[in-house]
């Protein structure tokens, strides 16, 4: 039987805390250094709709806040929103988990939809590699690497 799913898997070490790296995941201000000027809105409770806005003011993604656990894991419901073809392919599930690992902690996000060959996961493949690189970078030396 074919495969009905796409997803995309990255994992990273990012050498901070728990503490640090949950604040830049949930703090608008910080997500604005590292997702190349974008920024996500949300009360960040369950059930609570969030909003990803480009640099330029572009509404890119809505969704809903479907599970969160502080300084462990957050799961959203994903809706692409300017790109028709990618808008059409309906909703996608993006799960962020942190592990703790010594002096650093693990991240792994999954960014998933039930659909084979799915343009959404195709697009954000080439974009979490970039962001997380920038989180990654911008914890461990104050910098973004990509800009």
């Amino acid at each position: 039987m074919p495969e009905e799913k796409s997803q995309f898997i990255y994992v990273t070490y990012i050498r901070t805390t728990a503490d640090a790296l949950w604040s830049a995941l949930t703090t608008p201000e910080t997500m604005k250094k590292y997702w190349l000027g974008a920024s996500m809105t949300t009360d960040w409770q369950p059930g609570s709709p969030w909003a990803l806005h480009l640099d330029d003011g572009r509404l890119a993604d809505t969704g809903e806040i479907v599970e969160i656990e502080a300084m462990k894991r957050i799961v959203l419901r994903w809706d692409h929103q300017f790109m028709p073809e990618l808008k059409a392919e309906g909703t996608a599930t993006c799960v962020i988990e942190l592990e703790p690992t010594g002096s650093t902690v693990k991240l792994t996000v999954v960014h998933s939809i039930e659909r084979a060959d799915s343009k959404l996961i195709k697009a954000v493949s080439g974009g979490w590699p970039k962001i997380l690189s920038n989180l990654k970078s911008l914890l461990e030396t104050g910098q973004i690497a990509i800009e």
